[in-house]
């Protein structure tokens, strides 16, 4: 079976962050581990708070996951300090670690900012020129590129700015504000998009993070970066077709609806 490592925090309702990304990974067939970056008290409606680790403690995760079980795939999520950071980008480096999706968690899909200007430094820095992918949302793609994007047109200039800048592939997240749900990839100085399916499902909460390990898990189990994502997207079209409803705001996806057989079943009563 082959491995995924997500670095990533702790989403309490499991629909988001780590708790997404082991079930993502599961479904899609790779064996996921982690490594906590920060414990979060969050439901559907919104984080009430936040606990980092340290960084030995990340060091440490790290170590034990690398020195026993060497991950086929990293997926990375939310990490909101430099200092985080920069122990992530050494241990990656020292471990040789390939297939590194990172998801830079900086600015909300509402356009709230959620890592200040050294954690972002920092990841330009050190983590994204170990990316296979970055896999930012429009704002993101906006902080990162320092464009405004409006158009698929100015969509295209961004990724590439982004990309060319990190020596990268980026999958540029369209989502509702420019194009529908079409993502861009810009990987190699050449452009694919890929069509997205509008579900009209309101419960979209961790969609990010389960798209990028997805991608990872594909990627893991030797698929080329072009299907590894088209892969992800379906598998996301999917979860959000299966319209679960839980919680009082955004609820989860079902990440499981394609999980079948006798321990899959339905409750007796």
């Amino acid at each position: 079976m082959r491995t995924v490592l997500t670095i990533a925090g702790s989403d309490s309702s499991g629909g988001a962050g780590i708790q997404a990304d082991l079930k993502t990974m599961t479904v899609n067939g790779v064996y996921g581990m982690s490594a906590i970056t920060a414990l979060t008290a969050q439901n559907t409606t919104g984080v009430k708070s936040v606990m980092e680790v340290t960084a030995s403690f990340l060091a440490d995760q790290l170590d034990c996951v690398f020195q026993d079980i060497y991950p086929d795939a990293v997926k990375i999520g939310m990490v909101s300090s430099g200092e985080l950071i920069s122990v992530i980008a050494e241990k990656l480096t020292a471990y040789h670690a390939g297939n590194i999706v990172v998801d830079p968690v900086m600015v909300a899909t509402s356009g709230a900012r959620l890592s200040g200007e050294e954690a972002v430094e920092t990841m330009k820095e050190k983590l994204f020129p170990l990316a296979t992918l970055l896999t930012p949302n429009i704002p993101e793609t906006e902080v990162l590129s320092g464009m405004s994007i409006q158009t698929e047109e100015e969509m295209m200039k961004a990724a590439r700015k982004v990309g060319d800048a990190y020596h990268c592939a980026v999958l540029c997240k369209g989502g509702h504000q420019v194009n529908d749900a079409n993502d861009l990839l810009y990987s190699s100085g050449q452009y694919q998009w890929f069509a997205g399916k509008r579900i009209q499902n309101p419960n979209t909460h961790g969609t990010g993070c389960t798209l990028s390990s997805a991608i990872a898990a594909n990627l893991a189990k030797g698929y080329p970066l072009a299907d590894s994502i088209q892969r992800a997207k379906d598998y996301i079209s999917g979860a959000l077709g299966a319209m679960l409803d839980l919680g009082k705001g955004s609820g989860p996806m079902n990440h499981a609806f394609a999980v079948g057989g006798i321990f899959g079943q339905e409750d007796c009563r």
